[in-house]
């Protein structure tokens, strides 16, 4: 079984953090496309106990970056949400992705 097909099982899962706090995995099959050349269309998030949603890595909409100094940056599909605010992440693997996002929920409820 190689990480995409991994990372499509756990489509659906939820599982509970502590203090009220949730995870929620969804990964569905899509065809590749230069939005989604690795042709799973994903969304790891982790929700307050107010089910607000702090920590999310997706790509499901199209996100440009603000432009920097040196001019526009591309669009992207991969992203990170972090509260309010969108960064741009570079898919390299479903397992890569996964372990991103459990740092990310790891670091978050060390801080909250």
């Amino acid at each position: 079984m190689n990480d995409l097909e991994n990372l499509l099982m756990l489509d659906g899962e939820i599982f509970p953090m502590d203090n009220q706090y949730w995870v929620k995995f969804e990964a569905k099959k899509v065809e590749v496309s230069k939005e989604i050349p690795h042709g799973i269309r994903y969304s790891l998030t982790l929700h307050d106990k107010s089910n607000h949603r702090v920590i999310g890595y997706d790509n499901a909409h199209s996100f440009k970056p603000r432009k920097g100094k040196y001019g526009a940056k591309k669009e992207t599909w991969d992203h990170l949400h972090k509260r309010m605010e969108t960064f741009p992440y570079e898919f390299e693997s479903a397992v890569q992705l996964i372990e991103d996002f459990w740092n990310s929920v790891e670091q978050y409820m060390e801080h909250n």
